[in-house]
């Protein structure tokens, strides 16, 4: 039984990894990293938030339990979001500030790949402890494999949204969106605490998480639409400048840059990437300052002279 919970608490939530990472199409993260992240939130955090809250518990037995010994609903609807949101966070806070932490849609990829790492072990710890009948194992199989786990995808993964917009933002944005975006993660995951909690109350959550599914799906398509405008409006620069032929702005971003034909075979991989980076690195160029900006005009020129190169050598 072992051996089945681990593979029924790792199979689902390492597929939900390997499609979101597939979705992001124009800049797709290392996925060394969305592994990392994966693995934090499987490990790191999952060792972090039993340690806090054992040593929460220990301080605060007199309000986390009743006459009885039972356990009070105040620890798993108010520390349980607070301790768990905290210690996913941490490791997606220091990825933020990194050089791979680019847009919107690299704070749900990693957000979320903490999230299902998080998910993916806590379900497993789930099977195992309370998985005493086949039906009972089955039916905690699919709640936590279809919405449990999905919280806590979505919860970091909002956290992760408010940090990208704090990366690039204005100054009172950088303060203010990640308070905003751990609050709204905390948020989800008492939403969903709370009605599953109560029996009257389960289908409310279920319906909830639904519906975090689809906002965060519509922010995600959001997302990589913008994505899809920055890469048209910096790239036609490029081509008023003359370094980019006219009509690959284009290609780059839609399904054609799979095709062949367009370019010399030998650079197309090499050539959209470099495209692709290029576009981002000029809005980033203009969101920063100091020594922040100073990292990325050097950035804009060495990939200048990367696609500059590539074309030269190109036999197309």
């Amino acid at each position: 039984m072992i051996v089945i919970s681990l593979l029924a608490a790792a199979i689902p939530m390492i597929l939900y990894m390997t499609v979101l990472w597939r979705l992001d199409k124009y800049d797709r993260e290392p996925f060394r990293y969305v592994m990392a992240s994966f693995l934090w939130g499987a490990v790191g955090a999952i060792l972090l938030a039993s340690l806090a809250s054992w040593l929460l518990n220990e301080g605060l037995k007199a309000v986390l339990m009743d006459a009885s010994g039972g356990e009070r609903l105040l620890g798993p609807l108010v520390f349980a979001p607070l301790v768990e949101e905290s210690a996913k966070g941490i490791f997606l806070f220091f990825l933020a500030r990194s050089k791979v932490f680019d847009n919107i849609t690299d704070g749900l990829i990693y957000g979320g790949a903490i999230g299902l790492g998080f998910g993916m072990t806590e379900n497993f710890l789930y099977f195992i402890t309370y998985g005493n009948t086949l039906a009972s194992w089955v039916f905690l199989v699919f709640v936590r494999t279809s919405f449990s786990a999905l919280m806590h995808c979505i919860s970091t993964a909002s956290l992760g949204t408010f940090l990208a917009i704090a990366r690039f933002g204005k100054a009172w944005t950088k303060v203010f969106a990640p308070v905003m975006g751990f609050f709204v993660a905390m948020t989800i995951h008492f939403i969903w605490n709370f009605t599953v909690s109560f029996r009257i109350t389960l289908l409310l959550g279920i319906l909830f998480i639904m519906f975090a599914v689809t906002a965060f799906i519509t922010v995600f398509m959001l997302s990589i639409y913008n994505e899809r405008r920055i890469i048209l409006k910096e790239l036609d620069e490029e081509v008023k400048a003359s370094l980019v032929p006219e009509g690959h702005p284009r290609i780059i971003a839609s399904k054609e840059r799979y095709q062949k034909g367009w370019i010399d075979e030998a650079i197309r991989k090499d050539y959209i990437k470099a495209l692709t980076r290029l576009a981002f690195r000029k809005k980033q160029f203009r969101q920063t300052t100091g020594k922040e900006q100073q990292f990325y005009a050097r950035e804009v020129e060495l990939l200048r002279s990367l696609i500059r190169d590539l074309l030269i050598n190109s036999q197309f």
